[in-house]
């Protein structure tokens, strides 16, 4: 019976704690991408992560354009999961660990966001052309900042554009170069 409840404790924290990070990381990301926050959408992250962030930023000040209040509660939330998750499944907690282990999977969750938000936008450009839905203004203005840059090293051939697949590589090769072997390093902190 005991396995049954901390699976169920375990799906608990993992969902609503992953949830509110999602909204976080999202938050931390349109402001370091400079995306309209005058969206419905950013708004609405905006309200939804605004009360941590207002008592955090009154000790934690941004930097250079970075909201490092943000950026600390992204990782205190990811270390609490982690080690919450880890609490009921009977493992150990080690603070290093932790922390190296938060870092990692942070990173993971930023790359997969962004390959997301790429994949969608690359797939909403064959079904319609304008702007009018503001999820689709959202991607475009959380996406072009990322993909300007490719578009300058690789120019759309034939009317493709292959900046979003360069884009893809090369985050792929980030997550499996940089971000991997910090969360394996976390996980061998923890073991």
């Amino acid at each position: 019976m005991s396995s049954y409840l901390s699976d169920a404790a375990l799906f608990l924290v993992d969902t609503i704690l992953g949830i509110y990070i999602l909204l976080v990381l999202f938050r931390f990301l349109l402001q370091l991408t400079r995306a309209d926050f005058y969206n419905p959408i950013s708004q609405f992250i905006v309200r939804a992560t605004n009360p941590p962030l207002v008592r955090l930023r009154r000790f934690i000040p941004g930097l250079f354009g970075i909201d490092l209040a943000a950026l600390v509660l992204l990782i205190a939330m990811e270390a609490l999961r982690i080690f919450l998750s880890g609490y009921l499944l009977g493992e150990s907690a080690k603070p290093l660990g932790i922390f190296f282990r938060s870092i990692g999977e942070l990173a993971k969750l930023t790359i997969h966001v962004i390959i997301f938000a790429i994949f969608i936008r690359a797939l909403l450009s064959w079904f319609s052309s304008g702007l009018h839905h503001p999820m689709t203004a959202l991607l475009h203005s959380f996406t072009e900042p990322i993909l300007k840059p490719a578009r300058q090293l690789i120019p759309s051939a034939t009317g493709i554009d292959f900046a979003p697949f360069f884009v893809f590589l090369i985050l792929m090769l980030v997550l499996k170069l940089v971000v991997n072997p910090v969360v394996n390093l976390g996980l061998e902190f923890l073991n």
